[in-house]
């Protein structure tokens, strides 16, 4: 049986108590949406220039920067209780002048799909919207049981671009990275970066079985992949980006993207 009080608990092992009246500031695009899908919106006085889901919500809640250049005089006058924050997306001195102001920072970490579980029973029992994410966590689970019962697929070895100019791909420490393993994909050792530069060449095309163009960070475009595939002589496929990388409530529908992914790069029917 769960510990109530573990569900309280965010990554860096922090206690928090309950705080159904919180005003929060997000610094995480993906975890805006997942507190907006959870009935929290009313209850978010600022968010940054990323976070743009769900539109319409978002549009009423005041920009307060981006995910590392963050107004923290704006932040301040808007006298938040909570901040939620993320290890990978926000700076940790940016972090540390807010918390001389905001009583509350909720670190987040996910790093692989099944962690959106414990994410959103983190904020569903910190912002007294048990019920909410609850009833989200059963949907996760019916699209992972939907994953989960496709037929063994063989390994493969994909390259997950991220940028160009210089190439830059995934470690196999990402988050990406354990979404393309539920496929029982695997990505190439390019260096010890969690986001490591690379540059192409036949010993690295030779251990690829496809090769996978995100849309964000960088905007890459079916015309890049039309080129791409031309000069490897191997798949190409472009990757809608927010469904590979975006943890909380995309999640849901990420997994749901991860069958359709297979049958793009695989053949087949979904």
């Amino acid at each position: 049986m769960t510990n109530p009080s573990s569900l309280l608990v965010d990554a860096l092992g922090h206690a928090h108590l309950p705080a159904p009246g919180a005003r929060i500031v997000s610094l995480v695009p993906s975890i805006t949406e997942l507190l907006c899908d959870l009935g929290l919106a009313g209850q978010l006085v600022g968010r940054t220039g990323f976070c743009i889901h769900p539109r319409a919500t978002v549009e009423a809640i005041p920009k307060i920067g981006g995910t590392k250049d963050v107004n923290i005089d704006k932040i301040r006058k808007l006298a938040p209780t909570h901040l939620i924050v993320n290890i990978d997306e926000n700076e940790k001195p940016t972090v540390e002048r807010l918390a001389e102001f905001v009583p509350n920072i909720v670190v987040t970490h996910p790093l692989a799909p099944r962690d959106n579980l414990a994410l959103a029973r983190l904020m569903g029992a910190i912002f007294g919207r048990e019920a909410a994410a609850d009833s989200w966590c059963a949907a996760f689970e019916g699209e992972y049981a939907a994953l989960r019962a496709l037929a063994p697929s063989p390994p493969r070895t994909v390259l997950y671009c991220i940028w160009q100019d210089p190439w830059m791909s995934v470690s196999e420490a990402t988050y990406i990275a354990a979404m393309l393993a539920e496929l029982g994909w695997s990505v190439p050792k390019l260096g010890a970066a969690r986001y490591p530069c690379f540059d192409w060449s036949d010993d690295l095309v030779r251990q690829l079985d496809a090769v996978l163009l995100s849309t964000e960070p960088y905007r890459f475009t079916e015309a890049h992949a039309d080129v791409l595939e031309k000069q490897l002589g191997i798949p190409v496929v472009l990757v809608d980006g927010e469904m590979m990388s975006w943890y909380g409530s995309r999640a849901v529908a990420g997994l749901r993207y991860l069958r359709e992914l297979r049958a793009l790069v695989e053949g087949g029917v979904v």
